[in-house]
């Protein structure tokens, strides 16, 4: 598991008339700080990322569909450095995930439907404090293409 990153398992509530899903609350232990919550809509095969936030720490969960979530740690002094992560989350594994500034991380959609990735950041977004990088570039050892196992 890369160094700073944390998984929290999430409850859905289900009757007849729907479903709660819960995501993040303030007396949560893990929970940081608040900075904005936005919601990105991923299509099936889409590859969002990569991308690295130098403040923002990142808390996602995944309520609607699924995605094949990926980190790449490349900082410099981090017991995790060069390593990558995979984790498919959204329907079948409802989770929060902590991602904390600079790694690397991307996301992909899998399935058939579009999928809703929900991020409560602990700053508001600001252009100057993110880096991206082409999902299908040289920089970052990962081939986004599926897998058959």
């Amino acid at each position: 598991m890369i160094e700073g990153f944390s998984e929290y398992p999430l409850k859905r509530i289900s009757d007849e008339r729907g479903q709660i899903a819960h995501m993040l609350r303030s007396d949560d232990a893990h929970f940081e700080a608040f900075g904005e919550i936005y919601f990105s809509f991923v299509y099936p095969s889409a590859v969002k990322g990569w991308h690295l936030h130098k403040e923002m720490t990142l808390f996602y969960a995944v309520p609607v569909g699924m995605i094949k979530l990926v980190l790449y740690d490349d900082r410099p002094g981090s017991k995790t450095r060069g390593q990558i992560e995979e984790l498919f989350l959204g329907e079948t594994r409802y989770s929060l995930v902590r991602i904390p500034p600079f790694v690397w991380n991307g996301f992909k959609g899998v399935g058939i439907g579009t999928s809703v990735v929900a991020n409560c950041s602990t700053i508001p977004h600001r252009a100057d404090e993110i880096e991206r990088k082409d999902p299908h570039g040289p920089d970052i050892p990962y081939d986004w293409a599926r897998k058959d196992r």
